[in-house]
């Protein structure tokens, strides 16, 4: 089934570039105001019993406000989130953001170089350690996310919606949790291909050559390994088998369709990306800027490669702002931070509870893919995810990169 979806609303495509050692000394020297805090925050209140033995934090300190009580510990404890590849259009966290500052008036949430990758991310979790610049909280891609698990790089903390959300959104250990989610979509500049492909198989044809592009490196990149993924279950994989989405994007290459440019903003606009596979909830804030320069777009989900992910957050164990950064996650989690989701064309991860309050209409929902793709989406298992990346690791360089 082919499905096409108008544009709505403002939020502009984000671009997660592969990871590179300039980043992280971009935020060495970055002039971020350094707080006068105290020492780092290392008691939260209530704590609970992790699988593994150990403990995890939960909201609060005591008292009939729990949120209040971890708004106040974040004032007396530096009153800043330290944040990083957080772009204004990606999933609407200009809105997002914005709306943690109103509601947390004196909290401030600086976002450190937004075009970054999620490998980038882990990168600058463990360069920066024990610096006042180093990232609070992250927005990973699930691979990344399991990694920083194996790593340890998290700070378990069990949020006040937990109960709200999926099993298959979170860490069974609260190490992190995924405020929301989308598929993967086809966006085409018909202003420049006038015949969008609609599938995968379409994305072979002679008439594409040199104008189909990834978000990024797929061993880097959370979008573009989706898009391997979903090509392979196109071409007879599966989510235990990603092979063949590789030899998709090698024959792909091969004959010339696949172009060099990663997607960004600039390059649909410029139309050096007229044939972009990415997020769902990336295309929907072009479309101001896609009028203003006289372009059109139209957005097929692939009906032969239905593939869904996430990103998933959390707090980073032994950063300096501990209290600031769960309260961080208690506001994307939220309410308030779900229907921000959802106005960027992302489904947020509690959209069953905010749908039984009431909360949601059908006019929120026009940015969301079609209910009956949703309800195809099965997510990557933490085993699936690492075969997987050792597959792309071992053999992305060879067969499509490096070829």
């Amino acid at each position: 089934m082919l499905t096409t979806v108008p544009l709505q609303g403002e939020k502009p495509m984000r671009k997660r570039v592969r990871a590179s050692h300039k980043v992280v000394a971009a935020l060495l020297t970055s002039a971020l105001v350094l707080s006068a805090c105290g020492d780092d925050e290392k008691e939260d209140g209530g704590s609970a019993t992790t699988a593994g033995g150990g403990t995890q934090t939960t909201a609060g300190g005591g008292g009939d406000d729990p949120l209040a009580a971890l708004y106040q510990e974040c004032l007396d404890n530096g009153a800043k989130v330290n944040l990083i590849a957080l772009p204004d259009e990606w999933a609407n966290y200009k809105g997002i953001l914005q709306a943690f500052r109103d509601k947390y008036p004196g909290v401030e949430n600086p976002v450190a170089d937004p075009d970054a990758s999620s490998a980038d991310e882990m990168e600058a979790v463990e360069t920066l350690k024990g610096q006042d610049n180093m990232p609070d909280n992250v927005d990973v891609s699930p691979a990344i996310a399991q990694e920083m698990v194996d790593k340890g790089l998290f700070e378990p903390y069990v949020l006040t919606t937990d109960a709200e959300i999926p099993a298959g959104l979170k860490d069974a250990d609260n190490n992190w949790t995924a405020a929301y989610y989308g598929i993967m979509a086809i966006a085409t500049n018909t202003t420049i291909v006038p015949n969008a492909p609609k599938t995968f198989a379409d994305l072979t044809k002679p008439e594409y050559e040199g104008l189909v592009a990834l978000n990024g490196d797929p061993r880097e990149s959370g979008a573009a390994f989706a898009a391997v993924m979903a090509a392979s279950i196109a071409n007879g994989g599966s989510a235990d088998d990603i092979m063949p989405g590789i030899e998709f994007f090698a024959a792909l290459k091969e004959s010339g369709n696949l172009g060099a440019t990663d997607v960004t903003k600039e390059t649909v606009l410029s139309g050096e990306t007229p044939i972009a596979i990415d997020w769902s909830y990336n295309i929907p804030g072009l479309r101001a800027d896609l009028e203003a320069a006289g372009l059109t777009v139209e957005v097929n989900f692939p009906s032969d490669g239905i593939y869904g992910g996430f990103y998933g957050q959390g707090v980073v164990k032994d950063s300096p702002h501990q209290a600031c950064s769960k309260l961080w996650m208690e506001h994307i989690f939220s309410d308030e931070g779900a229907l921000g989701y959802l106005e960027g064309g992302a489904v947020p991860a509690r959209i069953e509870a905010i749908t039984a309050a009431g909360l949601v209409t059908d006019e929120m929902k026009v940015n969301l893919p079609p209910d009956e793709l949703l309800g195809q989406v099965a997510f990557l298992t933490p085993a699936q995810i690492a075969a997987a990346k050792e597959t792309l690791a071992e053999s992305w360089g060879p067969m499509v990169a490096d070829a």
